[in-house]
C-alpha cells in the first residue's frame, strides 16, 4: 500500500516566506523593518501579491505595520508563541533537576518566571511533606517572591530602585520591606550564584533560589526552594551551593554555553556536578532553632 503524499498549501508556503524575510538578521539593520516592494524584490513576486499577503498577516498579529514609516515587522502573535514555546521547554527541560532537589532536600522546589512586576510559578515538585500549597499558574509580587531576587539579578540598580520604591509597603518591618537588603540580596546572586531570603507567603522559614539562563544568557527563570525546616545560616549558604549549580546545569542544558553570563558558581564539598555520592548526601536540614527573619542575609 503506498504511502499519501503530504498536502502541501502554496498559500501557508508563501506567507511562511514572507515571515523569514522579516526575521531578517536579527541586527539593527532589521529594526524598522522591510517595505513591500524591498519584500517583493527580495522574493521575487509581484508587491500586489506580497502586499495582500502582508495585509492578511496583519490581521492575524503575525506581522505589524509602523504607521510613520509604512514598514513591516514581525508581530505580536509570534513573539507571544514563541515566548510559550520556550517556556514549555523551560517546564519539560527543568523537571528532573528540580526533581533531584525537591529529593535531596525533601523540600519543596520551583520553577518561577518573571512577568512585568510578578513572579510565576511554571512548576514544582513536592517534599515528601502530606500537605503542599498549591503554586504552579499562581503569580506574586516579584517583591514577596523568594525567586525575585534571582529573576531581577540583571537588571540594573536604577531599575531595581525604581520597581522597588513603587511597590514596597511602607512602615513594614520585614523582609520585603527593605530597599537595602534587596540590593544585598541583588549581590550575593551576582557574586555567589544564589539568594537566601525570608519568605512572607507561607509557612516556610526561608526560600533559596538562582537563576537559570537561555542560550543567550538571559534570565530565562530561577529555581526555588522553600526551606520549612530553618537550618543554621551554614546549612543554607551549603543549599545556596547546591541550588545555583543545579541551576547552572539547567542553564546548560538550554543551551547556554560552558562558562557563560553569570559564571559557574563553585559546587559545595559532596556534589559531584550530578549527584551527591551515598557517603555524603547530606540528611534533611532539621530545625535547630535558628529561624531565617530576613536580618541576617549574607
Amino acid at each position: 500500500m503506498s504511502e499519501k503524499t503530504p498536502v502541501s498549501s502554496v498559500g501557508l508556503r508563501r506567507d511562511m516566506e514572507i515571515l523569514e524575510v522579516l526575521a531578517g538578521h536579527g541586527d539593527h539593520r532589521d529594526v524598522d523593518g522591510f517595505g513591500v516592494s524591498w519584500i517583493a524584490q527580495r522574493l521575487d513576486r509581484e508587491k500586489s501579491q506580497v502586499s495582500r499577503a502582508l495585509r492578511a498577516l496583519e490581521v492575524e498579529g503575525m506581522v505589524e505595520r509602523d504607521p510613520l514609516t509604512r514598514r513591516y515587522r514581525l508581530g505580536w502573535r509570534l513573539f507571544a508563541l514563541a515566548a510559550r514555546t520556550q517556556q514549555s521547554r523551560l517546564v519539560q527541560v527543568s523537571a528532573p533537576f528540580l526533581q533531584r532537589l525537591a529529593t535531596v532536600f525533601d523540600e519543596d522546589t520551583h520553577l518561577c518566571i518573571l512577568r512585568g512586576d510578578m513572579v510565576l510559578t511554571l512548576a514544582s515538585m513536592p517534599s515528601s511533606r502530606a500537605y503542599h500549597r498549591v503554586w504552579e499558574g499562581v503569580s506574586v509580587p516579584v517583591i514577596m517572591a523568594a525567586a525575585g531576587r534571582s529573576l531581577l539579578a540583571d537588571w540594573d540598580e536604577e531599575q531595581v530602585g525604581t520597581l522597588l520604591r513603587a511597590t514596597l509597603p511602607t512602615g513594614l518591618d520585614s523582609a520585603v520591606g527593605d530597599e537595602k537588603r534587596w540590593m544585598a540580596d541583588l549581590a550575593h546572586v551576582r557574586s555567589h550564584g544564589y539568594a537566601v531570603t525570608a519568605v512572607e507567603l507561607d509557612d516556610s522559614a526561608a526560600g533559596v533560589s538562582a537563576p537559570v539562563r537561555d542560550h543567550r544568557g538571559l534570565i530565562a527563570g530561577a529555581i526555588s526552594v522553600s526551606v520549612t525546616r530553618a537550618p543554621v545560616e551554614s546549612r543554607l549558604r551549603e543549599m545556596g551551593g547546591i541550588v545555583a549549580e543545579t541551576a547552572r546545569q539547567l542553564s546548560t542544558a538550554l543551551g547556554l554555553p560552558p562558562g557563560g553570563p553569570g559564571g559557574p558558581p563553585v559546587a559545595p564539598p559532596g556534589y559531584t556536578g550530578s549527584r551527591f555520592s551515598a557517603e555524603e548526601e547530606p540528611a534533611p536540614a532539621q530545625d535547630h532553632g535558628h529561624p531565617v527573619d530576613g536580618r541576617n542575609r549574607w
